[in-house]
């Protein structure tokens, strides 16, 4: 009986998150290992599936990139990245396209066949992303920053009570896909949105004041404090454009930033649904926890 009185606790502990997020946008950036781990995946597209069935309106944008690479090699090409950009030449932005559609397709099927309601999209074919070439020292090919985000075929789906499933390529003004890193297309897609949150779903439990001991996690921080976090090493490599995500979502009126573990089971109920959460929440001022998570 005993088991059965803590599962009603937990839904208890869950209905004000519940109340307060129903009807509101939960943008979901999803990659890195836990795209590659099966239960972990399948964790994740169950707790899509429970947000929309409890009237929360997730939309997840997923990325690709050691897929990517790997599909690359198989060409007799090495991959390559200048200051974190994968260079992106004819070939390999193919192959981008390709891959992108196929983990899309791929994620799309299992939300279905888990018993929710997706449908795939593609940031350029659906005309969501619209980008110019990324201008950096050496030229890196196809890779983009978004110029404007046109959020209505999303939109669209998401008054349909359907997941939309949205790869990160954008569609530039002479008519080519450009690779769009996806925390970015994550962020500016909350904005566009007017998301009420936007979760970074990662390879490690969140901010670390010492990235070598999980147990360090910052679970709350302000924007201002940032910076410093950056200077002692305490954010940094892959974290650095994470926390500039963080940055441009919350600018543009989204509320919170959550930077999760997704290697995690059920992270995202978990940091959503419980008063303590399981990652770092990123907001515009430290103190600005609010209530629920």
């Amino acid at each position: 009986m005993e088991q059965f009185i803590e599962k009603a606790d937990v839904l208890i502990e869950a209905l004000p998150y519940i109340r307060s997020f129903q009807g509101k946008v939960v943008v979901v950036k999803y990659g890195g290992a836990a795209l590659n781990q099966d239960e972990v995946r399948k964790s994740i597209f169950q707790d899509l599936i429970f947000m929309r069935l409890v009237g929360i309106r997730p939309v997840l944008i997923h990325g690709g990139g050691k897929e990517i690479s790997e599909e690359i090699r198989k060409l007799g090409k090495e991959p390559r990245f200048v200051a974190g950009l994968r260079v992106t030449d004819r070939e390999t932005i193919e192959v981008v396209e390709r891959t992108l559609g196929a983990i899309n397709q791929r994620i799309t099927e299992e939300v279905v066949q888990l018993g929710g309601r997706a449908r795939g999209m593609s940031g350029k074919e659906d005309k969501i992303f619209f980008a110019k070439k990324y201008e950096a020292q050496e030229d890196v090919g196809f890779v983009g920053r978004i110029t404007f985000v046109h959020a209505a075929p999303v939109e669209k789906v998401v008054r349909q009570n359907i997941i939309p499933i949205v790869t990160p390529l954008g569609l530039g003004q002479d008519g080519e896909a450009y690779n769009i890193n996806a925390d970015e297309a994550s962020a500016q897609l909350a904005v566009g949105l007017g998301a009420e949150k936007l979760v970074l779903l990662t390879d490690v439990a969140g901010i670390l004041k010492d990235p070598e001991n999980p147990a360090s996690l910052v679970t709350h921080v302000g924007l201002a404090e940032i910076p410093a976090l950056i200077e002692r090493g305490v954010v940094q490599d892959g974290m650095i454009p994470k926390t500039q995500s963080a940055s441009e979502a919350i600018a543009g009126g989204v509320k919170k930033v959550h930077v999760l573990d997704g290697r995690i089971k059920h992270s995202l109920l978990l940091e959503i649904f419980t008063d303590k959460g399981v990652g770092t929440e990123i907001v515009k001022e430290n103190g600005d926890t609010g209530t629920p998570r």
